[in-house]
């Protein structure tokens, strides 16, 4: 056994897994050698339009007319076309579902409970479909969010996709210029608005915010207003309309417009930070197929389940918590501070409702050990199967957290992937053992590899991560994209016909794949490259060191590391701790992994999302603009990395 080995599956647990069902019917139906994941892996990439076809069945899209063709060429990219002849639509695969089953349990902080079961969900999206149908919205308009994590805006989601209108959301924690920069791109006909949300116990007004993006958004005809806080004041709302005066009890039925696989879904945006981001479309049968296989046979969630993902609708990872509806498991939405009104404040909400998966991010679970919080001690956690974490590189330090101070029995999935695919090129997988440190593997049909400069592949080695063949979650255009230019710029300026991902990482000759952070961000003193997250898991893991941030400074022709630390309370940066930290990174790394410079900051810049932003700090050392700081949660601290 792997010394680093944290789980292993028990074997009934692993037949009985639906991943365990799904290898073994591949295995059979297509003489193989063995069911192991590795073999079906190979298979999967190797017989991409069987493997594709055999997940449509298997995960049971529902449809109105069957495809033709699986994919017309799995290596053209992009430009492959999956299941063409295919008719469906997404929220019709959403909604299958329509009986007393609890869909929905929504909490914001301790102010706001509210609960649907499926046939309730059903009838509220029956709702706002017919009152968009109403007031002209049709096919391919577009319809924006600025919106809290909260049921209104699944529903107004599903109502939206059910004609075939094109969605796209932003969180109300968003800047004006950072919901302009991306709506305006996309020029929406309806905006879904709250009054504003819940921070640490506090209410937060939206609408002044959202005056100000209307001002700016001439192409909005309708803004339908949410009374969330109890401070709606919808006479200020210029074309403004109640929730409830727009989504009235009606005795037409929902008609779901049948619709081709490739007929786009989402709008979804880079984080923005160097530049406009990118408006990046998803069709509906792509988004659709692939979570279905990342949510069922990876995560292996069935309608027995109770679900839960930390998300804000600004992330693509509420694209993906919410498309579990499918499978009739039910979603538990949370919106406000994770930490309110106490740390373990989650902790005790996954216990009372005896949530199965919880998902949430790498931040978090480094926030719940620097707290000091034993969740064990809350709970035995019986039902927690999964906890799924993800938006950063999960360091050796929390695997061990979880094991020692969560739960023992329970798959650890770390998983990635991104905006750019609204999915997972690696994941977890509930057959396979977790290893610290380690994503489990490759998610089928994912011909996931990891290039050096020239294109060879690496095992063992660090290098880009890269995808030899098409997937049908791959974007379908960016949002006025002449030609493609800024698509194939953005993923196929590297190597010719190959997906280059942006990411640094090493895959082991077992399968399980280590990310060292994004390769734009890489550091090559010496010429030699060093992933960012290398030097984080051993910052993090001294105890006067709350968070950091590294960067490279040019300097006589070469390269020297340069560190940033935010000090826990009572802390400061002193020589002795300095010498401490190089000393630390220099027997857990090498030598060229010390930094040359450490300094103290009062803190580290993140986006919204809850991603650490190395390049605005790269930016500010080279004495650039950092432009778009409204898709920073605290650009206020960037004045700090002038060195």
């Amino acid at each position: 056994m792997n010394k680093n080995q944290l789980w292993q599956p028990t074997e009934d647990k692993k037949e009985n897994s639906m991943m365990s069902q799904f290898l073994s019917k591949i295995a059979k139906k297509y003489n193989l050698a063995d069911n192991k994941y590795n073999t079906i892996h190979e298979f999967s990439i190797q017989n991409i339009s069987i493997f594709w076809a055999e997940i449509w069945d298997f995960v049971n899209i529902k449809y109105s007319k069957k495809y033709e063709n699986v994919v017309d060429n799995a290596k053209k990219m992009p430009d492959a076309k999956w299941f063409s002849g295919a008719r469906l639509n997404f929220a019709e695969n959403m909604l299958r579902r329509r009986d007393d089953k609890k869909a929905i349990i929504f909490r914001g902080e301790t102010k706001v409970k509210k609960e649907y079961t499926y046939g309730q969900l059903y009838q509220e999206v029956k709702r706002a479909a017919v009152a968009l149908q109403e007031i002209g919205i049709k096919k391919n308009d577009r319809i924006a969010a600025f919106m809290p994590n909260m049921p209104e805006t699944i529903i107004m989601m599903l109502a939206a996709t059910s004609i075939g209108a094109i969605w796209s959301s932003s969180s109300p924690d968003f800047g004006i210029k950072g919901v302009l920069d991306r709506f305006s791109q996309i020029k929406p006909k309806i905006i879904l608005a709250a009054d504003g949300y819940y921070y640490k116990g506090k209410a937060f007004d939206s609408q002044k915010k959202l005056i100000g993006i209307l001002k700016n958004l001439p192409s909005v005809e309708n803004v339908i207003m949410v009374d969330y806080t109890g401070n709606l004041k919808i006479n200020e709302i210029t074309k403004g309309k109640t929730w409830k005066d727009f989504a009235k009890p009606t005795e037409k039925e929902l008609v779901f417009e049948q619709l081709p696989f490739m007929h786009p879904l989402y709008i979804m945006y880079s984080s923005g930070t160097t530049g406009l981001p990118k408006s990046i479309v998803h069709s509906a049968g792509g988004t659709l197929i692939q979570h279905l296989k990342e949510l069922i046979l990876h995560c292996n969630i069935s309608s027995d389940d109770t679900i839960f993902y930390f998300t804000t609708c600004g992330w693509m990872m509420w694209n993906w918590f919410i498309s579990a509806l499918a499978t009739g498991s039910t979603l538990v939405l949370y919106d406000g501070n994770p930490f309110y009104p106490e740390p373990d404040a989650l902790l005790k909400m996954a216990d009372k409702l005896n949530i199965n998966f919880f998902g949430t991010s790498a931040k978090y679970i480094a926030s719940l050990a620097a707290a000091n919080v034993i969740p064990k001690n809350i709970s035995k956690f019986e039902n927690l199967k999964v906890i799924a974490s993800t938006g950063s590189p999960l360091t050796d330090e929390s695997f061990e957290y979880v094991y020692r101070n969560w739960k023992e029995d329970v798959q650890l999935s770390s998983i990635a992937g991104g905006t750019d695919i609204i999915s997972c090129f690696m994941l977890g997988n509930p057959v396979l053992p977790v290893i610290k440190g380690e994503i489990q593997c490759k998610g089928l049909g994912m011909d996931v590899d990891c290039f050096d400069d020239s294109g060879n592949s690496l095992i063992e080695k660090q290098g880009e991560l890269v995808c030899k063949s098409a997937f049908p979650s791959m974007p379908i255009y960016f949002w006025n994209d002449k030609n493609n230019e800024k698509y194939k710029k953005a993923y196929f300026d590297v190597y010719k016909n190959v997906w280059h991902h942006g990411d640094y990482i090493r895959i082991n000759k077992s399968g399980g794949i280590i990310i060292s952070g994004r390769s734009d961000a890489t550091l090559n003193p010496q010429g030699v490259r060093i992933g960012t997250s290398e030097i984080y898991r051993v910052v993090e893991n001294i105890p006067e060191i709350n968070d950091s941030v590294v960067s490279v400074k040019k300097e006589n022709g070469d390269e020297i590391i340069v560190l940033f630390v935010k000090m826990n309370e009572n802390y400061k940066l002193s020589e002795e701790l300095i010498a401490k930290i190089k000393l630390n990174i220099k027997n857990n790394c090498t030598p060229r992994h010390v930094p040359a410079i450490i300094k103290q900051v009062p803190d580290i810049p993140y986006t919204i999302n809850g991603k650490k932003v190395e390049l605005a700090v790269k930016k500010i050392i080279q004495g650039l603009e950092v432009k778009n700081k409204d898709a920073l949660a605290n650009p206020e601290c960037l004045k700090f990395f002038n060195i």
